[in-house]
């Protein structure tokens, strides 16, 4: 049975190279590009209807038409997709005169938005005969993939830095995978990652170095419009790592347009970095087109220990198109931040998320969020997997958990 997908064609965001949706791609096949590829779909013969919508299921397939699997019976489906968004409520201080809203991306499979960049991912190797995926993590990622290839009846092969907190490390082996821990951070397991999966054949499923990830992703960027009543935020603040969730927020909006469905408005899209790994935000502050390698080593953020995301150039583009910023932020500042939250509104986000309620005071404080402006917090995921990180003995972690 078909999608009734729109699918259309892949295409090099650099060199604008076409490839063939009917075979296994990974990175742009020109050797003088090696770009990221994006799925482009032919919005001029759709029929869907925003209202017909209201009818379906509440996942992300929804959505099917705008996504690349062209089979039905090869999706892949745990009810990943169309997450709450909450309004921030008890904390006035901050919020009086602005609506501050947090869409929680914990209630999806995995607890993480990484159930939705996976989905795809798994749902279409499936489709095209693929048998053994493979990934470098800092833990949702290797969670989310262990379950879908699980799900799918394929292997998954999972490399993650030896830091990385326990809870990831079970979570994936009891879901089937394959897990090697490595001495080092995600960068290292990525090259390691590079190798294997060259040797062995198997698809490498790393962030944006395959285009189906970044179609789950960008489920979010419908997912807001469609629960704001087609009328997009001001203001999203998102935690960047690897960065294919701004990067697929962004497309969403731009494919929303073509539908009729949305105006020509965006929001301002703000990165969320941590201090230990803020190659975006520095190259952003200082107009540079690429990031640098950057990495101090631990934060309790570990999803944002990210030296380089391989797509920084797209990244800082997005930034720069919706007249956004940047914000870096320390481990104290997200610990504490996740307190207040959980304290006074009874999230529990991972301190990705966190971060973002420290990033949105600092912007507000300073008048580039002001008053009567929504804002969004993407929040990526739950702090249960991450208590080792937030036991962990620092100095800053004393004030709440000794």
């Amino acid at each position: 049975m078909t999608t009734n997908s729109l699918y259309s064609d892949l295409q090099c965001v650099e060199c604008g190279k076409s490839h063939d949706i009917h075979t296994i791609h990974t990175l742009c096949e020109n050797p003088d590009c090696k770009a990221i590829l994006s799925a482009h779909y032919n919005f001029s013969a759709n029929t869907l209807t925003k209202e017909e919508l209201k009818h379906r299921p509440a996942t992300l397939w929804r959505y099917k038409e705008f996504l690349p699997i062209l089979n039905e019976e090869h999706i892949v489906n745990l009810g990943e997709g169309f997450t709450p968004i909450v309004l921030i409520q008890n904390l006035a201080q901050y919020t009086n005169g602005k609506t501050v809203l947090l869409k929680d991306e914990s209630f999806n499979p995995t607890g993480s938005f990484k159930a939705r960049g996976m989905a795809l991912a798994v749902s279409k190797a499936k489709e095209l005969g693929v048998k053994e995926c493979i990934t470098p993590t800092a833990g949702n990622a290797g969670g989310a993939l262990a379950a879908y290839s699980a799900r799918a009846g394929l292997k998954a092969h999972i490399y993650m830095p030896k830091l990385t907190p326990d809870a990831f490390k079970i979570e994936a082996r009891l879901l089937g995978a394959e897990v090697i821990e490595i001495d080092g951070n995600i960068a290292d397991c990525g090259k390691l990652v590079n190798v294997l999966a060259a040797e062995r054949a198997w698809f490498d499923v790393s962030t944006l170095k395959e285009p189906f990830r970044l179609e789950g992703k960008k489920t979010m960027g419908y997912e807001i419009a469609e629960q704001l009543d087609w009328e997009l935020p001001d203001v999203i603040l998102y935690p960047t790592g690897g960065g294919t969730g701004i990067v697929g927020i962004w497309k969403a909006f731009g494919e929303l347009e073509k539908l009729g469905w949305i105006g020509s408005k965006r929001p301002r899209m703000v990165a969320v970095q941590s201090d230990s790994c803020n190659g975006i935000h520095t190259a952003f502050q200082n107009k540079a087109e690429r990031s640098e390698y950057k990495d101090n080593g631990f934060t309790v953020a570990n999803g944002l220990r990210v030296p380089k995301p391989y797509a920084d150039k797209v990244i800082l583009q997005v930034l720069r198109q919706s007249n956004g910023n940047s914000v870096s932020v320390s481990d104290a500042h997200i610990l504490a931040a996740l307190h207040e939250l959980s304290s006074h509104e009874g999230f529990l986000p991972a301190p990705e998320g966190a971060a973002l309620w420290h990033a949105y005071k600092e912007l507000s404080a300073s008048g580039w969020i002001q008053n009567g402006e929504r804002v969004l917090l993407l929040s990526t995921g739950s702090a249960y997997k991450y208590f080792d990180n937030i036991r962990a003995p620092h100095e800053e972690i004393n004030e709440f958990f000794i």
